[in-house]
């Protein structure tokens, strides 16, 4: 039989994981549009303006999703080494 405790902490890498894989995702998009700046076309942004949005929501959404994990990780259980 599977404990509660057992199926939290599983709960919490999932999560702690997407959390991570978004946190990628938009960095990634981040750095293709960097790139088509400095001609190298992959694709994206126009101007630097917009480059330096997606930059600063980027590490909002950094941060929000680095406290998620945090606290997934403490509901859960998962031991920090």
């Amino acid at each position: 039989m599977v404990s509660k405790a057992e199926i939290k902490k599983t709960m919490a890498v999932a999560i702690g994981s997407a959390f991570g894989f978004i946190i990628a995702l938009i960095w990634r998009d981040i750095i293709i549009g960097l790139m088509n700046m400095a001609g190298l076309n992959v694709n994206s942004f126009n101007d630097i303006m917009s480059a330096g949005i997606a930059i600063v929501a980027a590490i909002i959404i950094t941060v929000i999703c680095v406290l998620g994990i945090l606290y997934i990780s403490r509901w859960g259980g998962v031991e920090q080494k």
